[in-house]
């Protein structure tokens, strides 16, 4: 936690509000999201009570399983589920636009520019929490591998066809949730606490209702006395005013409402069951179709309140101005919900169920890779979380004082101008650090000379003591140029400045420009490649033997049978 968002919580608790940590959205909202509410039973994660899904705010759709023990009925609404997502999903695959990649050429061996397809828009899936994406990512892996009659007509409890395909589709978004800065499956709850800092625990911040009534309290009251009420309010039946947001349910929901209703439920089924005519068969259709609307009404009243509370957080994210580098990280989930729809059109075969070792490895680089690249780009995008960065010593801001031309040894010497900056900050800076600033889009790298004193400039790499940053102005995070204070800081630029002697316009700082220096890259490089999956040594899993490596799918147990 930076010391920004520390004071933040501070500032809350005292104020009774939650406290800004962005100027700017640092995730891509797509214009019609589809939002998911799933309900799941009581210590059974796997068994899905009901859900409310859909893109209209007004007119979700209701799925529930009225016996979430019974595989038939779960399967029903898995079918169902599927029914909305994936229609979806194709929606958003159709509409294709140009796009240029690079590619290996397998004559040559290097890296051509092809033309392929690229999805306009990938579909965004919103959950209320970060349970929520947990249960997406064990639904996904519970259905990838289910037998159709298709594919096993001996098989004695055949998925319906499409389910399969939604836990593809799943699993593809439950992995790429966990990749930094992608916006292909959020958990709304994650997505506003990274905007704004409340006086609460990270944990309490799950909670959907507490967490919007620290951001946006009603009747412009207390968020803290706000919150409290979402958490523990009860009505005149002892239920939550505000249900849980997310896959759990409330105990007291469980055991005064939700348990009767299904013991009614099982009753009226099996009554059904054993009628023996035409006349009780219909009375007991009756009593069964009753109870069944019962569990409606009790899934819908404890999905509802969280529905209305996800487009209630959509609209105050959507106030802020999206980040001009989320436009980035959004195209390259484009890139992995193209590859996933060409990998299913293709049919290959589900991913496995455990990663082999070199899928493993790309995976963890590419999410470190992710996560330096999202800190980077969110603090360039906002000062705010630029603030955060300079507290911390590893960015710096201030006012160029002088620009000396210099020019670098060699048989051509290339232009190597020394920039003195007048700054506030204390950088973490020593001998030949380099520093970054944004020029075009594009960063600039920079060279740490030294600390300039009484107009000379040092050779050392300490900064100067106490009495030479002291004066008005002075001190972490407050403003540059403000004339005799802060401390002088000279940089040797290193590139971008063009392939002449003299520098291009525009490409070296000026006296009095105002510049934010940065300890940390701006891009991210990649690192080594690793070998092909046929190639890794026994020691790490291969090489694969020659039988077929596809996953089988489940086992028919005892167990899955009722």
């Amino acid at each position: 936690m930076s010391l920004i968002t520390t004071l933040a919580r501070l500032e809350a608790v005292d104020t009774g509000r939650a406290q800004p940590l962005a100027t700017v959205r640092h995730r891509h909202l797509s214009d019609r999201p589809l939002v998911l509410v799933p309900l799941t039973t009581a210590g059974e994660a796997g068994a899905p009570l009901g859900a409310l899904v859909g893109t209209d705010r007004d007119e979700p759709r209701l799925l529930v399983v009225p016996q979430p023990r019974d595989r038939d009925l779960r399967f029903a609404f898995l079918a169902e589920l599927a029914d909305v997502v994936l229609p979806y999903i194709d929606d958003h695959a159709r509409e294709v636009e140009a796009a240029e990649r690079s590619e290996t050429d397998p004559e040559t061996g290097k890296r051509v520019k092809v033309e392929v397809e690229l999805c306009a828009e990938a579909a965004q899936l919103i959950v209320p929490s970060r349970a929520g994406i947990d249960l997406v990512r064990l639904l996904g892996r519970s259905m990838r591998f289910r037998r159709t009659a298709e594919q096993d007509p001996e098989a004695p409890h055949p998925a319906p066809p499409r389910v399969p395909l939604l836990g593809r589709w799943f699993t593809h978004y439950g992995e790429r949730a966990r990749v930094p800065g992608s916006s292909l499956l959020l958990a709304l709850t994650d997505v506003l606490s990274r905007h704004w800092a409340t006086g609460q625990s990270t944990l309490e911040d799950q909670h959907l209702g507490a967490l919007l009534a620290w951001i946006d309290p009603p009747d412009g009251g207390s968020g803290a006395e706000a919150a409290l009420r979402a958490e523990l309010l009860r009505d005149a039946e002892g239920q939550l005013v505000c249900p849980p947001a997310g896959p759990a349910t409330d105990p007291a929901f469980d055991n005064k409402l939700l348990a009767p209703a299904i013991e009614r439920y099982d009753r009226a089924r099996t009554a059904l069951a054993a009628a023996e005519d035409g006349v009780e068969a219909d009375d007991r259709l009756g009593e069964l179709t009753a109870a069944e609307r019962h569990i409606r009404e009790l899934v819908a009243s404890r999905t509802r309140p969280t529905w209305d509370a996800v487009w209630r957080g959509l609209d105050l994210l959507r106030a802020l101005p999206e980040g001009p580098r989320a436009a980035d990280r959004w195209t390259r989930d484009r890139w992995s919900f193209t590859g996933h729809r060409d990998r299913v059109l293709a049919g290959e075969p589900p991913q496995p169920r455990r990663d082999d070792a070199v899928t493993a490895a790309n995976k963890l680089a590419t999410r470190e890779r992710e996560q330096a690249r999202l800190e980077a780009q969110e603090a360039l995008d906002d000062p705010l979380v630029m603030a955060g960065r300079r507290l911390a010593g590893e960015a710096f801001a201030g006012e160029v004082t002088d620009v000396v031309m210099a020019y670098g040894e060699g048989k051509r010497p290339s232009p190597r101008p020394l920039v003195t900056v007048r700054t506030d900050d204390t950088p973490h800076l020593g001998e030949r650090v380099k520093v970054y600033r944004s020029l075009g889009g594009k960063p600039q790298a920079a060279e740490f000379v030294g600390y300039e004193e009484d107009g000379a400039t040092g050779a050392g790499t300490s900064p100067p003591g106490p009495e030479s940053t002291s004066g008005p102005g002075s001190g972490p995070g407050s403003g540059s140029g403000s004339g005799s204070g802060g401390t002088l800081v000279v940089l040797r630029v290193l590139d971008r400045m063009g392939r002449g002697r003299e520098p291009e316009p525009g490409s070296v700082p000026e006296k009095g420009d105002l510049l934010c220096f940065t300890l940390f890259e701006h891009e991210q490089r990649g690192g080594a490649k690793l070998p092909d999956p046929e190639d890794t040594p026994w020691t790490h899993g291969g090489p694969p033997g020659g039988t077929d490596t596809a996953p089988q799918p489940d086992a028919v147990t005892d167990e899955d049978i009722l």
